[in-house]
């Protein structure tokens, strides 16, 4: 329930749904059949993926969850008792219907005081990181969950809930193809995995002239594109200096893998200044959902520093171009003054994660934190900023 009325309209920017159990498979061509797979192991459903199982999900069914909010505490004030993960996350709940379908979903944001939201798939941003060395069978995968997305969710559902649909890269005119696919059906913001993109010649930045096409469609088109936290395939480098191979695991505590946690955004936001794209393109929407907002003044420095060094290798000034392209979610825990201060007013943009553990139970209480910003900004970020960039 909403713990207040606000004088403008919510745009939430982050949010979620559960899948179901058939959402990766239910339009999966026959041939990739088994790719993946539901089973059991110590009576507990797992999610496996070309035959290895996955722990990056630790429940893939969501059919019991964590309650939204249950981290509220935890990034509030720390942990200073030493909690054990699931002491923080408290006692689970049994999914509800507005985590699965829509139609209960737009009541309960009518109840929670949300007029639209941009709505991600959890599982999803498991696929392209197991199936690396098979790009077809990412494109597959990719466009049976967005089938299934569109047929339960769509695409636009009554001009408030906006489900972005997966793009990946590997091939650029199975990209260009599947993203047409999605517009045609309404679709005005999609997700794209802040990484390297898995391809037949090894993985590459999707900021280099090859993805040139593509990006051009993008622009034609006017969707937004976002760029959600996922599994980025940075787990293998914290397993080489801790000397054994492990899954990223976002629900286990690694204290090492958490120093460079933001990493794959900073390196993902860096390549499309430094590779060119967003010179190529100045029209571009980028919006950095679920990824916070620390990485971005080091990375402003560094570009600044390296303009002034190396100014033959910036066709414009890349502090520039990342304050014309580049929007950001920030964590609601962050200084939003401060970070308006930096990108610009225009470019901070709520996103509550809910019903994630780690966003907030109340989304609308993400006001509270707008400390040091007027009525003005503050319907800037709580909704007029991503109705602008999504125009609706």
């Amino acid at each position: 329930m909403s713990s207040r009325d606000v004088p403008f309209p919510l745009f939430d920017a982050d949010n979620h749904l559960y899948e179901t159990e058939e959402a990766m498979t239910k339009y999966l061509p026959k041939e990739y059949e088994g790719a993946i797979q539901y089973v059991q192991v110590r009576g507990r459903t797992k999610i496996a993926v070309l035959g290895q199982i996955s722990e990056y999900i630790p429940n893939p069914t969501f059919e019991v969850v964590a309650r939204p909010g249950a981290m509220e505490e935890y990034f509030r004030v720390g942990n200073p008792e030493g909690k054990s993960r699931r002491e923080i996350f408290g006692d689970p709940m049994r999914s509800i219907p507005a985590f699965r379908e829509p139609a209960p979903r737009l009541e309960l944001m009518n109840e929670q005081g949300i007029e639209r939201t941009l709505m991600f798939p959890t599982l999803a941003s498991l696929i392209e990181e197991r199936m690396r060395e098979d790009p077809e069978l990412i494109h597959a995968v990719v466009h049976a969950l967005n089938q299934w997305l569109f047929e339960v969710w769509s695409f636009n559902y009554k001009d408030r809930i906006f489900t972005t649909p997966v793009i990946s890269l590997p091939i650029v005119d199975k990209a260009i193809e599947e993203l047409n696919w999605c517009v045609e059906r309404g679709a005005k913001a999609v997700l794209i995995r802040p990484a390297p993109v898995p391809g037949f010649r090894g993985p590459r930045s999707f900021a280099l002239p090859e993805f040139d096409p593509f990006w051009k469609r993008v622009v034609e088109t006017g969707v937004v594109v976002g760029l959600h936290s996922s599994d980025s395939g940075y787990a293998r480098y914290t397993s080489d200096w801790e000397g054994r191979s492990n899954e990223m695991l976002p629900f286990k505590p690694n204290a090492f893998r958490q120093i460079s946690e933001w990493r794959p955004i900073q390196d993902s936001v860096a390549s499309l200044v430094c590779h060119g794209a967003l010179t190529r393109f100045p029209e571009l929407k980028i919006a950095v959902i679920e990824n916070g907002a620390s990485w971005l003044q080091p990375l402003l420095k560094q570009l600044a520093d390296l303009n002034k060094k190396m100014p033959n290798e910036f066709e414009e000034d890349p502090v520039e171009a990342v304050k014309r392209n580049i929007h950001i979610s920030p964590f609601w825990e962050e200084n939003m003054a401060e970070l308006s201060d930096i990108i610009g007013v225009e470019r901070v943009l709520f996103g509550s994660d809910y019903p994630h553990p780690e966003g907030l139970a109340d989304p609308v209480s993400y006001i509270d934190e707008l400390t040091g910003l007027g009525e003005d900004d503050k319907a800037k970020i709580m909704g007029g900023n991503l109705a602008r960039l999504m125009s609706v």
